[in-house]
């Protein structure tokens, strides 16, 4: 019995500790660093168009070729998300792809993995919130894995990742995104030495482009 409360306790600590070093991380990733020139820059859609914006303006400073918004509101049109970006029309109707088959974090990765192939590209710039760049970049690295993924983190403006357990909210939104990376980090770690699986690549039109509303 001691035995077992030990190795429980000891876990405890682990987990523990790692979850101190995952909010330190969080913390430190904004403000973000400015990216390097890439063939690509891919927003994750969220709570906050933020994501949106700031990968449209990576576009227009000229850090990437082309854009991808990853996980559109299957509602929303092209003219709309153009607003959502605030992006000036000449760059946005030239450069910018929407999809809108995923729904998830695995399916932003698989979204994105297949644009990434389609366009030949060999690097990208990753937008989404701080809090959810560590699972994001998991997810894309093994969707990618020969792609050179830089990550552009944009802060979550009504959560603090340096005084996070200062709050109700602060502590489950932490927590619940540790253990959601822990599970898949476990699982890509697994997928390393099990047969890949192969998912079928998206309709010709998957992405909306210029000319579609």
């Amino acid at each position: 019995m001691r035995a077992a409360a030990t190795i429980v306790a000891l876990l405890v600590l682990i987990w523990g500790i790692g979850l101190l070093g995952f909010a330190g991380r969080i913390d430190r990733s904004t403000p973000a660093a400015d990216p390097p020139v890439s063939d690509g820059v891919v927003a994750l859609t969220g709570a906050s168009n933020a994501r949106i914006e700031a990968a449209m303006q990576l576009l227009e400073h000229g850090k990437a070729r082309r854009m991808l918004v990853s996980g559109v509101n299957p509602l929303a049109s092209r003219s709309d998300m153009r607003t959502v970006a605030q992006a000036q029309r000449r760059i946005y109707d030239c450069c910018v792809d929407l999809g809108y088959q995923a729904t998830d974090t695995i399916g932003n990765a698989r979204e994105t993995a297949h644009w990434v192939d389609a366009e030949g590209y060999h690097s990208l710039i990753l937008v989404t919130s701080d809090f959810h760049m560590p699972r994001a970049m998991l997810e894309l690295k093994a969707a990618l894995p020969d792609v050179t993924i830089a990550p552009y983190a944009i802060r979550t403006t009504d959560l603090d990742a340096h005084h996070w357990w200062r709050t109700r909210e602060g502590m489950r939104r932490m927590v619940l995104e540790y253990c959601k990376y822990i599970v898949i980090l476990g699982r890509t770690e697994l997928s390393k030495v099990l047969p890949r699986s192969h998912h079928a690549p998206p309709a010709a039109n998957a992405w909306n482009r210029t000319g579609n509303t």
